[in-house]
């Protein structure tokens, strides 16, 4: 309540502010895996090779390709979330609308390769076997519809800045468990595939923390003031 006053008195609705998520204490935790998450772009995730040798096209036996540059570029969208989680929790709870279509603009994009990497699985060329092929079609396109369908179901109960968040977390999640599953099977040394193991462990409170934003409570003097917007 205190929150919302404050939001109101400042012009600034409900649906324009993210909701701090608790103490700093609380929020800590999501700084610590999007941390994490930002250094798995620069650790090998797979063959040596890190989602920046793949952005740059610098893979081994010089193979770099459209794939491995749609493929690496959702890795850094760690960036732009741990930008924000920094934001709320030093107290600017808002987005200007022009940074909000700059945040929604780029984890679209970033859906959008996803959809073009799986797009050999879906033509059965990518030389995977079948569990790998339904893996990557059900958690990869499973993600990025689910999470639209809620966002667009919940949009009124969630504000415009958690649902850029929400859209980023949903680009990184689909192409990450995409990554997962198609390198599972990936040789050499555990020094070689670090980033791999990295997000093995970090995808699960990712994935919880979308889970909540699309689906956490929300006070009734929200909902009220997000009905109105």
């Amino acid at each position: 309540m205190k929150q919302d006053a404050a939001l109101a008195e400042r012009g600034i609705s409900h649906h324009e502010s993210i909701e701090q998520d608790g103490p700093w204490w609380a929020v800590a935790p999501s700084l610590l895996w999007w941390s994490g998450a930002g250094v798995v772009a620069f650790l090998p995730f797979a063959f040596d090779t890190s989602a920046w040798d793949a952005v740059r096209l610098q893979v081994p036996g010089n193979q770099g390709n459209w794939w491995h540059l749609l493929a690496g570029a959702p890795f850094f969208l760690a960036y732009p979330i741990l930008w924000i989680r920094l934001r709320a929790l030093f107290g600017r709870s808002t987005l200007s609308v022009v940074a909000r279509r700059a945040l929604l603009s780029v984890a679209g994009l970033s859906m959008a390769g996803t959809l073009l990497v799986e797009s050999p699985f879906m033509l059965h060329l990518a030389g995977t076997s079948a569990w790998q092929r339904f893996a990557v079609l059900s958690l990869g396109l499973g993600v990025m519809l689910f999470s639209m369908v809620i966002l667009l179901r919940r949009r009124r109960y969630i504000s415009r800045p958690r649902a850029c968040i929400a859209a980023l977390e949903t680009g990184y999640v689909a192409n990450a468990v995409l990554c997962l599953v198609v390198y599972s099977e990936a040789t050499g040394a555990l020094s070689s595939r670090s980033g791999w193991l990295v997000t093995m462990i970090l995808i699960w409170p990712i994935s919880l923390e979308l889970a909540w934003i699309l689906f956490g409570s929300i006070t009734a003097s929200q909902a009220v003031q997000a009905r109105k917007v």
